[in-house]
């Protein structure tokens, strides 16, 4: 079975309060329209990608996100363009949001280019492009993940 992508990625929040207004500016900046908005779940979609930010049961509410602990690590965005990463690091700095790593060319694919950030709760973010068939292409020699 040939997939079709990834459909959505929930991500569960324990400040609802500060993402909320955060992933609602990105989701508008990203041209995603949002589908679903309660006190607990706002749902974004667009390009084909689903985003779920839901609020933490109160038991977990004041646990922080570690990046290396079992479970989502990061997820990414891909961009259409190159220039896209750098509008989205642009907005990202009007709106005061965490910048871990500014935009580069990095090693994972050929004309690999990404910026890292993170939502109010240090949940990571990446938005990235790879011109062409990126790691796909057949002549190209993949690096290996450390």
């Amino acid at each position: 079975m040939k997939m079709n992508g990834i459909a959505h990625v929930g991500i569960t929040v324990s400040n609802f309060k500060k993402c909320n207004p955060f992933y609602r500016q990105l989701f508008g900046f990203l041209e995603m329209q949002l589908v679903y908005d309660s006190d607990s779940v706002i749902y974004g979609v667009g390009s084909r990608t689903g985003i779920a930010v839901k609020k933490a049961d109160a038991k977990f509410q004041g646990e922080v996100f570690e990046q290396n602990r079992i479970g989502l690590h990061h997820f990414c965005f891909r961009a259409r363009a190159k220039s896209d990463i750098d509008k989205l690091y642009d907005f990202l700095i009007n709106i005061d949001a965490k910048i871990v790593r500014a935009p580069e060319e990095g090693s994972w694919a050929q004309g690999y280019y990404s910026v890292l950030f993170e939502d109010p709760d240090g949940i990571r973010i990446e938005a990235n492009y790879i011109p062409g068939k990126g790691n796909l292409d057949p002549k190209v020699k993949l690096p290996l993940a450390e």
